[in-house]
């Protein structure tokens, strides 16, 4: 529940703002910003929310935490505004709208805070209420940059006051007092002031944005994480475990052998085991020779052993991203912060575009191996500048415009050709040859491109290459794909 217009002059009242100095400007989130304030050497910090049902303007006992990266109104703010004076600070009538007289010997300029659900806003406009800035910038109704601001700044009279109170009468927070002296012994939740109560109530007892709804979300975000990562990594056990067991292929293709001569041509040869001195029963292809079929169990050896110590790297992997996860959910619960456990949530969940990327283009790991894919001419040009080093492999489409596709260097190991397949449908799939469903690709190492002179930007020219002919597969496809939507979860 927001703010109503009584309480908001209860909660002006007890601030007294006006005198105080700006000292440091925050935001946290897209609808909130924090100002600490400074007068007579007492440090205050003021939260302003404009998020819905929670339109709150107090004072808290917690610092606001700063984003990762600076939003835009915050630039303009700590531009502008930080360490100005608040000449005043009142409400306009009752219309749960603040109006804020900030100056410098320099400059002069008026805070609109609008503490409406569903069109809260902040607006910054100079003497002649001209738009400086908006927390939400909405077009349709001119709240943007250069546009006219007016209000009708009217106040309220007696008559107009007393409805408005019998209205609107301030919350008793009933609610609260039982569970506050249950964690506070000793301290009367009455004698508080109402900022502290707002603060309060807002931190535990709000639908949104109280702790408790916060650790909520954090809960079900963290199972839903955890089960299907889990779920992953068991898979990727139970599929070592058969490996595990590829001594067994060996031994069959040697005993096939062995048993060569009195195989008859059937699906089946049966034979004793000269290790264990039992009977079993092997299973043949009438199509190949005896030498055919176990080469087949060989190879099938050969694959299991190889894709053993590929298994072990993505295993620890994934357990090391639960021991992550693990220690995330634990930094949450831990918190007492409810604008920092928002926050931390908010960044979990935040647009993948808007994520921070270690580089340039697509990122993928597939059995131990890196394969990196650069979509467009300035991520080639980025990844060959500051990614790839002479020893990684780069791969692109012979004849068809498209990215490029490096497999980093593994110290003292050859990238296997299941790996180039899965690099080269990338390459494929990520070029204008991807209609065709196949194309011809040549691959070299990095230390042998050249930049082609004054040529566009990232053009390279190949040099000591190999040829490999790729079509498309849907089940390489599939798990490439099936990584990325991993990742985004992460």
């Amino acid at each position: 529940m927001s703010l109503n217009c009584n309480e908001l002059n209860l909660i002006l009242g007890e601030l007294e703002l006006e005198g105080s100095f700006i000292q440091e400007i925050v935001q946290p989130g897209y609808d909130m910003v924090s100002f600490r304030t400074i007068k007579n050497g007492l440090l205050s910090n003021i939260i302003i929310c404009t998020g819905a049902n929670v339109c709150r303007i107090n004072r808290t006992q917690y610092k606001a935490p700063k984003n990762d990266k600076p939003l835009r109104f915050h630039e303009f703010l700590r531009s502008n505004v930080q360490g100005m004076r608040i000449n005043s600070c009142r409400q306009i009538g009752l219309d749960r709208i603040i109006k804020m007289d900030v100056s410098t010997w320099q400059k002069k300029y008026f805070i609109y805070i609008r503490l409406w659900s569903g069109a809260a806003n902040v607006i910054v406009t100079d003497e002649d209420g001209i738009i400086q800035d908006c927390m939400f910038r909405r077009p349709k109704k001119n709240e943007t940059s250069g546009e006219k601001f007016f209000i009708e700044e009217r106040d309220a009279t007696e008559e107009e006051k007393s409805a408005a109170l019998e209205r609107f009468p301030i919350r008793n927070f009933d609610e609260v007092k039982k569970s506050f002296a249950e964690k506070n012994p000793g301290t009367d939740f009455d004698s508080l002031d109402f900022n502290r109560k707002i603060d309060i109530f807002y931190t535990e007892h709000a639908s949104v944005l109280s702790r408790e709804s916060l650790l909520s979300q954090a809960e079900k975000w963290y199972n839903v994480k955890h089960s299907k990562m889990q779920c992953a990594l068991e898979k990727l056990v139970a599929k070592k475990r058969q490996f595990e067991n590829s001594g067994t292929l060996k031994h069959t293709g040697d005993l096939i052998l062995a048993y060569s001569a009195e195989w008859n041509g059937g699906t089946s040869l049966d034979v004793v085991d000269y290790d264990t001195n039992e009977k079993i029963c092997i299973r043949m292809d009438p199509k190949k020779s005896a030498q055919e079929n176990a080469s087949e169990y060989y190879s099938q050896y050969k694959k299991a052993s190889s894709g053993m110590e590929s298994l072990e790297h993505d295993i620890e992997l994934s357990r090391r991203a639960i021991q992550n996860l693990d220690a995330e959910y634990e930094a949450i619960l831990k918190e007492k912060n409810v604008i920092k456990i928002e926050q931390m949530l908010r960044h979990d969940t935040a647009p993948k575009q808007k994520n921070e990327k270690p580089h340039a283009g697509l990122h993928y790991e597939i059995d131990g191996w890196t394969i990196i894919v650069g979509r467009t001419a300035n991520e080639n040009d980025d990844l060959l500048r500051h990614t790839v080093r002479g020893q990684d492999m780069w791969m692109h489409t012979r004849d068809f415009a498209g990215g490029y596709v490096f497999i980093k260097a593994r110290s003292g190991k050859t990238v296997p050709l299941e790996i180039l397949l899965y690099a080269g449908n990338l390459a494929v799939y990520h070029s204008k040859a991807r209609q065709n469903g196949q194309a011809d690709l040549y691959y070299t190492p990095v230390k042998y491109l050249r930049r082609a002179k004054n040529g566009p930007k990232g053009l390279v020219i190949p040099t000591q290459e190999k040829n490999l002919l790729v079509r498309l597969d849907e089940e390489k496809l599939r798990r490439l794909d099936e990584y990325e939507k991993s990742q985004e979860g992460l």
